[in-house]
């Protein structure tokens, strides 16, 4: 049976209301293509699918994640499917990367910025079988912190980690274990809490025995004594603040102002299959990085990243160092700190190739590439700021946000080493305790 089209006199509406309707719609088309420029993107260019899978974990710097979702930005680019998923931690992020959403993984995710290197070289994935990844932006710069027991509290440690030496000595000639933890072996808060203890006279390998633990687990596990110390980042740090367990020794910005820390990678399988779709996403994240970064938006970035879905926890345990007030737990107290996490400002977002040069520069320190890996050819293949220069410049950022270099130049750090991208040998050679000959 062949259904009959009404008219537009049987609908009710005239032939000038049905003008005046689509004229409305076009106006509106209109308005949304002018306030948001970048909108026309989703309906020029044709992302091939409309989403994907995105991993993350429990912590304040997957915030641009959480508002690309929240916000409906990955609908506004034409990728409305794109499902951020919960991940349990840095493990289980990796195999389920090295799956594929094909084999029920994911396709990309907040990551430890030298994780992709880690699995592209397949240095930890199962068999050592490499599966090539993209850094496609970086998430943020500096904020995470190293916390310690409230049985060191009278030390009242801070960027220097000398005095924690004897303390760890006395501990363990009780017969006592002592332990720091991190995250992920190679990861960021791995790299930071030997960075910090090193500079301090303690071997990481030696002196002290380093464990993985997942960020949600890190307050849980040094309620129970099962650490002396560990390097995460928020809302972790100040939750063992608030419930008394602990206290914050130094925030990573202090090692190393204005760091490199996490970034969002994906499979270079998805990226090369689906280019437009790569783009969209990734334009949604680099448009919620700018939105994050904004000081009236971090009352609701708080309660955005708190919420059940994402991070599961007390909006007053992410609210303060989102908003740049870091109360350490030992009576120090910083209102407006300069290390509060920034997702965009100082170039945040871009991934300059010379951080990833001293990422992998640091695990060649500890032995998790041999000593003459050729770290510029990975980072030729992995770092994609060529698709972040991309996406930006349809975004229309401003061009003097957009960095003129591959490299941010040398780099000082709190113990008044030099990391020269032009020479990262020099660099590794002025640091005593490593291992690896130089």
């Amino acid at each position: 049976m062949t259904k009959r089209i009404r008219r537009p006199s049987e609908t009710g509406l005239s032939r000038r209301q049905l003008l005046k309707a689509a004229g409305s719609t076009a106006a509106l088309l209109a308005a949304a293509k002018f306030n948001f420029p970048a909108g026309a993107f989703a309906q020029d260019a044709g992302p091939e699918v409309k989403g994907a899978k995105l991993g993350f974990i429990a912590l304040s710097d997957a915030g641009p994640l959480f508002v690309a979702k929240d916000k409906g930005l990955f609908a506004k680019y034409g990728m409305p499917d794109v499902d951020v998923q919960k991940q349990a931690s840095w493990g289980t992020t990796r195999d389920n990367l090295v799956l594929g959403s094909e084999g029920n993984g994911i396709d990309g995710a907040h990551i430890l910025t030298p994780m992709p290197y880690l699995i592209s070289a397949g240095k930890v994935t199962q068999n050592n079988q490499p599966t090539p990844m993209y850094i496609l932006a970086r998430l943020n710069l500096d904020a995470q912190c190293i916390s310690v027991a409230k049985e060191y509290a009278d030390l009242k440690l801070g960027t220097d980690a000398a005095p924690f030496k004897a303390a760890l000595e006395k501990k363990k000639a009780s017969g006592k274990a002592v332990k720091a933890a991190m995250t992920f072996p190679g990861g960021t808060h791995d790299l930071w809490i030997r960075y910090w203890l090193a500079a301090g006279g303690i071997d990481p390998d030696k002196d002290i025995e380093t464990i993985v633990v997942p960020p949600p687990q890190m307050v849980a596990n040094m309620k129970v004594g099962t650490m002396d110390c560990f390097c995460v980042g928020e809302p972790w740090n100040l939750q063992l603040v608030h419930q008394d367990i602990g206290y914050t020794a130094v925030n990573t910005g202090e090692i190393w102002n204005k760091h490199p820390e996490k970034s969002f990678g994906m499979r270079a399988a998805f990226v090369d299959k689906y280019p437009k779709a790569t783009k969209a996403i990734l334009m949604a994240v680099l448009e919620a990085q700018q939105w994050a970064d904004k000081a009236e938006n971090k009352q609701e970035l708080a309660t955005i990243m708190a919420k059940r879905q994402w991070i599961n926890c007390p909006v007053e345990d992410v609210y303060d160092r989102t908003a740049g007030k870091f109360d350490y737990g030992n009576g120090k107290v910083v209102e407006n700190s300069p290390h509060i996490m920034k997702y965009w400002r100082d170039h945040a977002s871009y991934p300059f190739q010379s951080h990833d040069l001293w990422f992998l520069t640091e695990d060649i320190r500890w032995g998790k590439y041999e000593a003459n890996f050729d770290t510029k050819a990975l980072i030729a293949k992995v770092n994609r700021e060529d698709m972040w220069r991309d996406a930006a410049k349809t975004l229309g950022v401003a061009a003097a946000d957009i960095p003129t270099s591959t490299s941010r130049g040398k780099e000082t750090f709190f113990d008044g080493k030099v990391f020269d991208p032009e020479n990262p040998a020099a660099y590794l050679k002025s640091l005593a305790i490593k291992r690896v000959e130089v």
